[in-house]
């Protein structure tokens, strides 16, 4: 479903202003009392930050989920972002950890790759935890103490129409259309218009995806038929570079792709990444969308509308071209889309490129990354760029606390990051090791001082303790 606007959210929900009265006006306006009290309300189900809710729920902290979708799950769910990116050092060692290697190893050995499988684990991460969906954002009050800003109540109104006020030592951005930073005085981090237009007044945004989902598919056919064409070299010859299927997992296909011919120039069939779900099932990630506002529900929905109407010519494109598919139906459809990107807001520490390809390690890392700087395409430059590969770097807890604010976290694809640097540090693995981590630290240490007040020699007893208590190393 496409996301709720609250009442007050802004109409293009990235632009930094808000209808919302300023902290220095709330200041002489009487605030809202406060129904009730948590040390950390989310705004948005997205699973990463769903991971901080488990991580401090765990550890004993009151947690609340507002979720403006009218369904949990966001994109993996929602959006069916079934086929999962691992980031893994230059030695070809994964660097997944924490509660996402559970998911990772169960996906890899097969035994998570159906929707329902998908369901059943993030129905175990939220299990305890109360979670709202459908809630209309409404007014947020904020105060102002010198530079620093604070959030301290959100007002929201259910489905059945009654209204809440809740406080909370943080809140936390969740949503991938910037529900909540977007009406806060924060400051826009520069995007994919920044390096591929240098139209610095208009944002530009790597495209989304609509996922597609095929029944019938003779997976030990596509397999077979590429092994014919080994060694490796010979195959990306034939159908294009990162060419290579195994048993569980195909990608490449881009020299076939290219090939497939769509009128509406807001869309693109780029190279294959799909999944075998088992039974003749496969998951594909290729039908890229250009432009999709997702704080704008008409321009999300007109775009589910042009993926669904493109499937069925995609099914003949593939039943013709790649092996294995002669036989193949869709097998249904997701009910969102896969945003990669959108507005991002500046953060106490914002991540550069070279942070990445140094393998710089922060005293404060909380996340560990090593994916291919990505930055996939758009209308103007459609196949995107990729800037290198790093080996193993770290994520600073800053990079996670809004600037400025004093309570207000990021989780997932809301981390600070300069455009390229977000390219690797996007995915999925990474933000939500982070999401975790922070989760933790809230549990552990956060009933003490805030998490902007941790030093060093804090950090090195946190890093010692996720090592040995939940096998995450950060350095």
């Amino acid at each position: 479903m496409p996301p709720s606007i609250g009442a007050n959210e802004s109409a293009t929900g990235g632009t930094g202003t808000t209808s919302n009265s300023t902290a220095e006006e709330q200041a002489a306006e009487p605030a809202p009392t406060i129904d009730e009290q948590y040390d950390l309300v989310l705004i948005g189900s997205e699973i990463e930050g769903v991971l901080m809710a488990k991580a401090a729920h765990d550890e004993g902290q009151k947690v609340l989920i507002l979720d403006p979708r009218e369904k949990p799950g966001g994109q993996l769910l929602q959006g069916q972002m079934l086929v999962l990116d691992e980031p893994n050092n230059n030695k070809k060692i994964s660097l997944v950890q924490g509660e996402m290697k559970k998911l990772y190893n169960a996906y890899n050995g097969g035994e998570i790759r159906k929707e329902q499988d998908f369901i059943k684990y993030y129905d175990g991460l939220v299990e305890g935890i109360p979670l709202k969906s459908g809630i209309k954002l409404g007014h947020i009050q904020q105060d102002q103490q010198g530079s620093m800003h604070k959030v301290d109540s959100i007002t929201y109104t259910e489905q059945d129409g009654s209204q809440h006020t809740v406080g909370a030592r943080y809140f936390v951005e969740n949503t991938d259309y910037a529900a909540l930073t977007s009406q806060l005085d924060a400051k826009r981090i520069p995007g994919v218009e920044s390096i591929f237009s240098g139209h610095a007044s208009k944002p530009e945004y790597m495209a989304a995806t609509y996922m597609l989902r095929f029944k019938h598919v003779d997976w030990l056919a596509l397999h077979s038929a590429t092994l014919l064409d080994y060694p490796l070299t010979r195959l990306e010859a034939k159908y294009g570079t990162n060419t290579y299927v195994d048993y569980d997992f195909g990608t490449g296909f881009n020299k076939i792709t290219d090939k497939f011919q769509i009128a509406d120039s807001q869309l693109k069939l780029r190279g294959i990444n799909s999944t075998y779900q088992k039974d003749g099932e496969v998951i594909i990630n290729a039908l890229l969308i250009y432009d999709v506002d997702p704080s704008n529900p008409e321009s999300v929905q007109k775009a589910i509308a042009k993926g669904r109407a493109e499937a069925p010519r995609v099914l003949e494109f593939l039943r013709e071209n790649i092996p294995g598919y002669k036989h193949a139906e869709l097998n249904g459809f997701p009910d969102y889309l896969y945003i990669r990107d959108y507005n991002r807001y500046e953060t106490d520490y914002v991540l550069q490129a070279d942070d990445l390809m140094n393998s710089t390690m922060f005293w404060d890392n909380v996340s560990i990354g090593g994916y291919p700087l990505d930055v996939q395409g758009t209308r103007e430059v459609p196949t995107g760029k990729g800037y290198g590969k790093p080996d193993a770097y770290g994520i600073p807890l800053r990079s996670f606390e809004l600037k400025d604010y004093d309570n207000v976290l990021v989780a997932g694809k809301n981390i600070g990051a300069s455009i390229k640097a977000y390219g690797s540090a996007r995915i999925t693995p990474t933000t939500a090791l982070a999401a975790q981590t922070i989760g933790i630290i809230l549990g552990r240490e956060g009933k003490e001082k805030k998490l902007r007040d941790l030093t060093k020699e804090d950090f090195e007893h946190i890093h010692d303790y996720l090592r040995t208590e939940y096998r995450i190393s950060l350095k």
